[in-house]
């Protein structure tokens, strides 16, 4: 059996989650290649709501083995909160089931402090990060002064490292932003106790891979974030730190691209984005609400890990055309059809108006995506609840035309259709 990876074509909060836990039930290793906790993914099981940040979508199936691999960073803190939280609720978190790599980077609170006040100190000209201290760790990482989860095996080591990383840090925190030193005797004190709970879930992440692999297993690669946040091909500047496209997974994990069999993006049936930066489909006011919802539900449009409100707009099929690209997506998952459900026409945007010409493809040039302006092709809606149809034939005839449309626009068949949060909601292509 092959590696099947999960990849988000937008900018992320696509319903990853969702679609990796419908998948793992096949699979004998679920694992994060990329990112921290400033990643959300929700599964909901009749009726139960699971918000997961840095524990793989397959924990909930029991069996699953789950792998936060090399490519991720992880706040220790986070990472057993996370862990107690699941166990309060029986979800076995044991070493047995959950796997932490020791080539994973460790975020700590210095990284935390730095990338707060760094944010703060850009002002107007914040990236709207989360300020959970990933940027600053994946810079250590680039520096190769990173902290890797494999000195919690050493606690001699491991206090040392923590004591010379707080002093370096407390440099640029009081010389440079004029905040407060921390404590290291403190820092590493917690750490002791962070490494004492998970030493017994470290292991080699690339050779859990591939014995897996080599065992005939199949291995589900669960993506962070989106196609658009991937620090080479994303809206640089307003990207994340790591690679959440198939380049990443296969860096991140510690396998080759002869391993890959499906690459599956993830896509709404509308788009959403956190943070700045251009966003070409955008809306507000009442059609902005009507796609957001009120924040009422889980579901609604407000953020996994920061519950900020998420700018929200029409479908961009120029966005997708390159998640396409980049990622060579064999299929597309469509997530929030139901949505969609009692407008009386959709827009769709196929193509982008730039200084006066048609531009199919979606800019590399952060300066050029600020100037294209969307050109709709108007789709017709449906009026009815979608949320109880499980056979592509019983979708109104819209729906499945629009379906149909995104496929061909995008240039990837759709293989499957979620038409709610539930882990039954979902249509078979």
């Amino acid at each position: 059996m092959p590696l099947n990876i999960i990849i988000g074509a937008q900018w992320g909060d696509e319903g990853k989650g969702h679609i990796t836990d419908r998948l793992a039930h096949d699979a004998a290793v679920v694992a994060r290649y990329s990112g921290g906790d400033n990643a959300g993914h929700t599964v909901t099981i009749a009726g139960e709501i699971f918000k997961l940040h840095l524990i793989p979508s397959g924990i909930i199936h029991p069996g699953v083995l789950c792998l936060i691999g090399n490519g991720t960073v992880v706040n220790p803190a986070v990472l057993l909160r996370e862990m107690d939280a699941l166990a309060a609720r029986g979800v076995d978190v044991s070493p047995e089931r959950l796997k932490l790599s020791g080539g994973a980077h460790l975020i700590t609170p210095a990284h935390i402090a730095l990338d707060q006040a760094h944010e703060r100190a850009r002002g107007k000209e914040a990236i709207g990060t989360t300020m959970r201290g990933i940027g600053p760790t994946y810079t250590d990482k680039a520096r190769r002064e990173g902290l890797r989860a494999e000195l919690f095996a050493d606690h001699d080591a491991l206090a040392e490292a923590l004591m010379a990383h707080v002093a370096a840090k407390n440099e640029a925190l009081v010389g440079g932003y004029g905040e407060a030193a921390l404590d290291g005797a403190a820092v590493a004190a917690e750490f002791a106790a962070h490494a004492r709970r998970l030493a017994p879930h470290l292991v080699d992440g690339p050779l859990l891979v591939d014995e897996a692999l080599r065992r005939g297993a199949m291995v589900l690669a669960e993506g962070a974030q989106g196609t658009l946040l991937d620090i080479d091909h994303g809206t640089y500047p307003f990207v994340t730190s790591s690679s959440p496209t198939a380049g990443g997974a296969l860096t991140g994990l510690g396998v080759g691209p002869r391993e890959v069999d499906r690459v599956i993006g993830v896509a709404k049936a509308f788009t959403t984005r956190v943070g700045s930066g251009p966003f070409p489909t955008e809306l507000d006011g009442a059609a902005a609400t009507r796609l957001r919802g009120t924040g009422e539900k889980p579901w609604d449009e407000f953020g996994t890990t920061t519950g900020r409100p998420r700018r929200v707009g029409w479908l961009d099929l120029p966005i997708l055309r390159h998640a396409r690209r980049v990622n060579s997506l064999s299929e597309l998952v469509l997530t929030k059809l139901d949505i969609l459900s009692g407008l009386d026409e959709i827009p769709v945007c196929v193509v982008y108006e730039l200084d006066g010409r048609r531009v199919e493809s979606f800019p590399h040039d952060l300066r050029a995506l600020a100037r294209c302006r969307p050109i709709y092709e108007m789709l017709p809606g449906w009026a009815e609840d979608v949320t109880e149809t499980r056979r592509p034939g019983d979708l109104p005839d819209a729906a499945r035309r629009y379906v149909d449309f995104v496929a061909a626009g995008a240039g990837a068949p759709v293989s499957y259709v979620s038409v709610g949060p539930g882990r039954e909601q979902f249509i078979v292509m």
